[in-house]
């Protein structure tokens, strides 16, 4: 099954996004701690949408097959790297400052000039090897948070700070700990977060 895909965007982006939720709820009979995940990952899903810089319009929507469902926002990547650094530079470190747990770091991705080569981030989400570059032409990158946390295990056995500090992000985040997956896709100028959750 896949719902309408819905455009959201404004104040009450979340508002809509959870109606679309409550449809999926009330048509596959989801009660109880299935239901309260899926609102809750559609809400963490939603607060990422507000926080990225420049109001940008999205596309939401959720698919399932056997219990297991997607949760999608595509979101158009718009901001030049020229005034994501002009906006950078505002912030006393010169960094973004908000880029810090799972969804803050996210978020970073997601606000990348348009212009800007995936390779050039900077984020402790790119540890070596937890992303590659698809064999797919259309589909330019994509991060999944079960690899990475597969890619970050040595690294933590090992005491390395940054996968400490990394590992610590995704204990404390609680789309981490209640989504089985989380996967970052970038197509050109779009730029996709599906969260997927095993209900039932």
């Amino acid at each position: 099954m896949k719902t309408d895909v819905i455009a959201v965007s404004g104040r009450n982006q979340t508002g809509i996004a959870l109606e679309e939720v409550e449809k999926v709820q009330a048509y596959k009979g989801l009660t109880g701690k299935d239901a309260l995940h899926l609102r809750l990952l559609t809400e963490e899903m939603m607060g990422l949408m507000r926080s990225i810089t420049g109001e940008p319009k999205g596309f939401f929507w959720i698919e399932d097959e056997d219990g297991v469902y997607e949760l999608h926002l595509q979101v158009e990547t718009r901001m030049t790297s020229m005034k994501r650094e002009a906006l950078l530079s505002a912030s006393t470190s010169g960094k973004n400052e908000s880029a810090r747990g799972l969804m803050g770091r996210l978020r970073d991705i997601f606000d990348r000039g348009a212009d800007e080569d995936i390779a050039s981030l900077s984020s402790p989400l790119l540890l070596p090897g937890s992303y590659e570059h698809s064999s797919t032409p259309s589909l330019d990158w994509e991060w999944s948070m079960a690899r990475y946390e597969e890619e970050l295990t040595p690294y933590v056995q090992r005491n390395e700070e940054r996968a400490l500090e990394a590992w610590d992000e995704l204990e404390k985040s609680v789309v981490a700990r209640v989504a089985d997956d989380v996967k970052v896709a970038i197509r050109g100028q779009l730029v996709e977060l599906t969260i997927i959750k095993k209900l039932g």
